[in-house]
Order: C-alpha cells, then structure tokens, then sequence
C-alpha cells in the first residue's frame, strides 16, 4: 500500500511556506526602492542639511518608512496562498499595495507639514520656521515676494524692527504662549534687507573658540571649509526643533550663511 498523502502534503507545505517567503522578499525589495525614491525627495528637497538634524527630519523619514517597509511584506507573507483562486490573490495583493500606499503617502504628508521653510534672522539668532509653525490667521499677512512655505527651503529671512514698545510687548507675549516671532509672517523680511543688523549682532570666531576650547580644531576645520579665513567669518546660534542650539557661520562682510557646526554656542 501506498502512502502518496502525507509526502504531498510535506511538500505542498514547505512549497507553500518558499511562494509566501519569495512574494514577501519580492514586496520587500519594492518596498525599499520606493523609500529610496522618497528619501531622495525628503533629503534633497524638503530637509536638506543640516535640516535633517536640526529639525528632526531623519527621525520623522525613519520612523514613517521603517513602519511601511516592514508592514507591507509581512501582510504579503500572511496573505499571499497560491490555493487561492488566481483573481481573489490579484484582488488581496492589491488591497495590500493600495493600503502601503495610502500609509506611505499619509506618512509623507506629515513629513511635509512638518519641514523647514525659512530660516529666519531673530533679532539676535536664527530660529527654523517649521511649515506647521506658521499662524494660519496670519499667512495672508505674508509680504510680497516671500511664499509662506516653499517646496525648496528653507529660505533666508529676517525681522523687521518692532514700530513700538506697545508691538514689541504684545508680540512677545504672544510668542511666551507659543507663537514664535520668527513664525509670524507679519514681521518678514528679506534678508538682505536686515544684512546690517544681522552683522551687528553676530560674533568673532576667537572668544567662541575660547570658550570651547575642546572643540577648537573642530571649529577651525569648519571655518576653512567656507573658504574664508577666520577674521572674515563670524557667527550666531540657530534654534531648530531640538533643544540644543547649533552655529551658523556668516560672511563678516555680507551676512552670507556660510555653513554651520553642531555646536551650542549659548
């Protein structure tokens, strides 16, 4: 007597098992080449550095990709059965792509809304205005010529002198509860507008080497990277979505952002 059933079902099983594993490892592979595609949008466009530490854009893209990459191959795994009739396994493999989709595209959304779009002169430093920052009562109030948010950022900007005590009280006491300065589209200004004030603020390289005195070859590496010599670069801290503050070096002459260091330098 024969026993032709449990073999074929040994090998009906692991044949199984090796079509599941291979159609998750196909997802998967499809998967990773659309994140790669969408980092280079993020990275390139959105967050481009030193944007994606300052303003936690590696985080966000990390944790929105690392969820859909691995998701969708492992519901591909549970779903995918070559007993199904071929149409009900197009139809369940489908759903899957659809649904890794609208995830990835949900995801990516937030991402934008959560970008840079200006780096704005703050009297005495520069903050990272965030596309989510910006007042929606207040966008209509943006000058012309400066877009609120545009896709390849972030942009230069400054703040214009308050008119009065009175402006300067009230808009301070807004941004105490919440509504940063450098967010308010009110106050804008291009920042060439406001190049003398920046310099006026900004700071020799010398007695910032001086105070970290651990950090000094890196603080001169990163000045000769902007090609100029240190008595023609000075510096002010950046605020971003971090605690802590970096460096933004500029041109002691024009204001021209030079690069930065991720040093707080407050």
């Amino acid at each position: 007597m024969r026993m032709p059933t449990i073999v074929s079902n040994h090998h009906t099983g692991s044949f199984g098992l090796a079509a599941r594993l291979k159609a998750a490892g196909i997802h998967l592979v499809l998967s990773v080449l659309v994140a790669a595609a969408c980092a280079l949008l993020v990275f390139a466009l959105w967050y481009p550095y030193p944007y994606r530490v300052v303003s936690s854009g590696r985080e966000l893209f990390t944790l929105v990709v690392a969820v859909d990459i691995v998701i969708g191959p492992l519901i591909t795994f549970a779903v995918f059965n070559l007993a199904k009739p071929r149409a009900e396994l197009k139809r369940d493999l489908a759903v899957v792509g659809l649904l890794q989709l609208m995830a990835l595209a949900y995801g990516l959304w937030s991402v934008n809304l959560a970008r840079p779009v200006h780096l704005v002169f703050e009297y005495d430093s520069f903050r990272v205005v965030h596309q989510v920052d910006i007042p929606r009562e207040l966008q209509n109030q943006t000058p012309a010529g400066i877009e609120v948010a545009p896709l390849r950022g972030p942009t230069p900007l400054a703040l214009r002198p308050f008119r009065d005590g009175q402006e300067k009280f009230d808009m301070t006491m807004q941004a105490l509860q919440g509504v940063q300065l450098a967010a308010r589209p009110d106050l804008w200004r291009p920042y060439a507008a406001e190049r003398t004030a920046i310099l006026r603020a900004a700071h020799p390289i010398a007695p910032l080497k001086e105070r970290f005195p651990k950090r000094s070859a890196e603080i001169d590496a990163a000045v000769r990277a902007t090609g100029k010599s240190e008595n023609q670069v000075v510096y002010l801290p950046l605020l971003g979505r971090k605690m802590d503050a970096w460096t933004v070096f500029l041109d002691a002459s024009t204001a021209d952002i030079l690069g930065y260091l991720p040093l707080d330098p407050f």
